[in-house]
């Protein structure tokens, strides 16, 4: 089984703000064992959709 989880962040005008915000994000959430798969975006957001197996009593379920 898996989880999911949506996370919207919300862009500025300045690209650079951006670029750190995601790759801060994209890293937190790797470490957490979560993984990117789903993106959307409009000109104010971008949304992200990660996954992640299940955890059951903190023991990781079946991958796949």
């Amino acid at each position: 089984m898996k989880e999911y989880q949506a996370v919207v962040l919300r862009l500025s005008r300045h690209l650079r703000d951006d670029e750190d915000a995601l790759t801060d994000l994209l890293n937190e959430r790797s470490r957490g064992g979560w993984a990117p798969t789903m993106m959307a975006q409009d000109a104010q957001r971008l949304t992200i959709v990660f996954e992640r197996a299940a955890v059951a009593d903190g023991v990781p379920g079946p991958v796949g």
